[in-house]
């Protein structure tokens, strides 16, 4: 066979199994036997190997594995990947609806889809062909596992039909029931142990440095969301029908709704009806069709104000309360635990569940040798419901909560009007310091590889780190680390450059990683922004910080306690010394101060720009944008499709509104 004959055939097969391929994992629809696809499929293999020049990646052959991956890459996602907001009733749902209907008006229709449980992916596409696929991670960045995906069938390695050149989809992978079951029994029968539920093995697989065993296990997909600026219509639902053609596959569980009463229709069939699915689903989630509408409701710092997920109410188990005993948090937060009965629920056995707090315990009398009823919260987090009274012993006596520590024996403090209690031994107490140092080599923070808890843990009882400036003398304790248990020259190196490498951490992450209360990242981000350097900060006013949007008495009380305390300022200062970025960089400062103390809301859609596009225009130029009107606010930047509720808000407290050619005038 000629090189000419070989690469004709090669695509003509090639061609041949992706279509039986789509027929038989996204159609559930095949058209030819199983021996007939084998045989074909081992042709293809025959002639790879024999014109290995003619080898596409993106071959069907290419989806059994075999490369070893040591280190899974890890990178940004273009678009972050948030998660829902949860509800468990259709009053909740009602206040949602409401909260849409004030920005959106009566003009618009939501989607409903079943809410798998499995593990979330992105597949990035571009000319048709997989090029990336990546997990979930934190949301703002995730690990690379492409050639592990790859060896999922019913995941087009090339499309076909009239595709976008460029664009992201977003899915989750999960197992079949039946398919999860047979695999425990078999691991049953050779006496090995068995798995605790398809999400957790699911989750296992995907990051598998063995391609090949990712292929032996059957793993499945369903893709739900398009991302990309050429999709063929502004609309969730047809975008979604569109890739179904494209060759994804696209669950046919889907509805379009115009009212809260649809939704619950939806619900409540499913509710009943996932019994019959061959996988798991643990709800459903609601969202608004028009992505131009979604884009004008826009996020909050941790979920889409446009979606919502309904869960299912979660399974119950009944088990005895054994023992209460308190956890003390990075910020001295104490949480009571309720330490169980082991009892097999929802997949996995619980041993513990939190308490909460004081007033939990209160409300549900709960007393150790209890008989308590327990469910996992959005089938995650074990808690407990209730107490069955019944079965309680005549001599129980309440719980008293503690008054002091149980690491350091401080007197514990609640402040009024809060439900926790506190260690305020922050410079002393274990499990504080321990948390604050965890909390500043994250992946969010100072992103410092190769340390983690257990190091953490090691080099705090050696007395190496007290404090999070400890961090950057651990060189003159290299000999010592290098012959202790676990370690060597080459660990203690990698953690001393990515230490190298945090000081290159931008001044925003840097506050963030301070670990202050109640300053998460996006007031971090605010903070350093207006001040632009922590001398700023420290020397701020309680009026200076509270004139920073969205800077409350609250994170102002907080910063001014934490920045007055003289240890938190050495460790600053230590800090400093060392080299961290403590002020914001001249890249990031805006380019004029054209609009300097003005403040913008944006709203609607734009011709010219995306709303990003000209919240960082704002920002450039000295601006502020903000998220709610008031009578603070300077313009309006309204574009088409506002909401009505917000543009008559403004009209009524005589906000001046201007369109996106004024806005770029002003800038001009």
């Amino acid at each position: 066979m000629t090189k000419t004959e070989a690469q004709n055939k090669i695509q003509q097969l090639s061609e041949e199994i992706r279509e039986h391929n789509y027929e038989y994992y996204a159609l559930s629809q095949p058209t030819i036997a199983d021996f007939d696809f084998d045989k074909m499929l081992q042709e293809l293999i025959i002639l790879e190997k024999q014109f290995p020049e003619l080898l596409d990646e993106s071959s069907p052959s290419q989806r059994v594995g075999g490369t070893i991956t040591k280190k899974f890459k890890t990178v940004k996602h273009k678009y972050p990947m948030l998660s829902l907001g949860n509800t468990y009733s259709k009053e909740e749902l009602e206040e949602f609806d409401g909260r849409i209907r004030k920005i959106l008006g009566d003009d618009f229709e939501y989607t409903c889809e079943l809410k798998y449980d499995g593990v979330a992916i992105s597949l990035i596409y571009k000319n048709g062909q997989l090029d990336q696929a990546v997990t979930r991670g934190d949301g703002t960045q995730g690990d690379v596992v492409t050639t592990n995906i790859k060896t999922i069938k019913c995941i087009p390695l090339k499309l076909k039909g009239g595709f976008p050149k460029d664009f992201e989809i977003r899915g989750e992978i999960f197992m079949k029931v039946e398919d999860f079951e047979k695999l425990n029994q078999q691991r049953e029968a050779e006496g090995e142990e068995t798995y605790a539920n398809p999400r957790n093995f699911t989750s296992g697989t995907i990051k598998m440095q063995d391609s090949a065993q990712v292929a032996k296990r059957p793993l499945d997909c369903f893709l739900y969301h398009l991302l990309g600026e050429n999709l063929p219509t502004d609309l969730h639902y047809e975008n979604v029908r569109n890739a179904k053609e494209w060759g994804f596959k696209i669950s046919d569980n889907m509805a379009k709704c115009k009212s809260i009463d649809e939704i619950m229709n939806f619900i409540n069939e499913w509710e009943e009806g996932k019994k019959s699915l061959p996988f798991d689903i643990d709800g459903v989630v609601i969202k608004v069709n028009d992505q131009k509408q979604q884009e004008e409701l826009g996020f909050t710092a941790k979920s889409p104000r446009w979606a919502i997920a309904y869960k299912y109410k979660a399974e119950e188990a009944c088990t005895i309360l054994n023992e209460i005993t308190y956890q003390v948090g990075r910020t001295g937060a104490i949480t009571p635990v309720a330490n169980l009965e082991p009892v097999f629920l929802a997949g996995t056995t619980v041993k513990r569940a939190s308490l909460h707090n004081a007033n939990e315990i209160e409300r549900l009398d709960i007393r150790e040798g209890d008989h308590v009823f327990v469910e996992k919260g959005g089938e995650i987090i074990p808690k407990i419901t209730r107490v069955d009274l019944s079965k309680r012993d005549r001599n129980s006596q309440p719980t008293i909560y503690i008054m002091k520590c149980p690491e350091c024996s401080a007197e514990l403090i609640r402040e009024e009007g809060e439900a926790i209690h506190y260690c305020p031994n922050e410079e002393s107490c274990p499990p504080q310091i321990k948390g604050k140092i965890e909390h500043f080599i994250g992946r969010n923070a100072m992103n410092i590889e190769h340390l983690g808890p257990e190091i953490i843990e090691t080099f705090y009882e050696k007395g190496f780190v007290k404090d999070i400036s400890d961090l950057y003398d651990l060189e003159k304790h290299r000999d010592v680390i290098t012959q202790m248990d676990g370690f060597g020259k080459t660990s203690i190196q990698n953690i001393l450059v990515s230490l190298e490498a945090s000081k290159k951490v931008p001044f925003a992450k840097v506050l963030f990683a301070l670990g202050i209360r109640f300053v998460g990242q996006t007031v971090a981000k605010k903070l350093a922004r207006h001040f632009q350097n922590i001398d700023n900060i420290i020397s701020a006013s309680q009026d200076e910080l509270l004139s920073v949007d969205e800077i409350g008495d609250r994170i102002a009380e907080s910063l001014t306690k934490h920045l007055s305390n003289k240890s938190n300022i050495l460790v600053i200062n230590m800090l400093k010394e060392n080299g961290l970025t403590f002020e914001i960089a001249e890249s990031e400062l805006p380019s004029s101060d054209k609009l300097s103390g003005v403040s913008f809301v944006i709203s609607g859609t734009f011709t010219d720009h995306s709303r990003d596009q000209l919240k960082k225009m704002i920002e450039d130029n000295g601006g502020k944008n903000v998220s709610s009107i008031s009578k603070k606010l300077n313009y309006l930047l309204a574009g088409e499709n506002m909401g009505p509720n917000k543009l008559k808000k403004a009209q009524d407290l005589e906000i001046k509104i201007i369109s996106e050619k004024e806005f770029e005038e002003m800038i001009g």
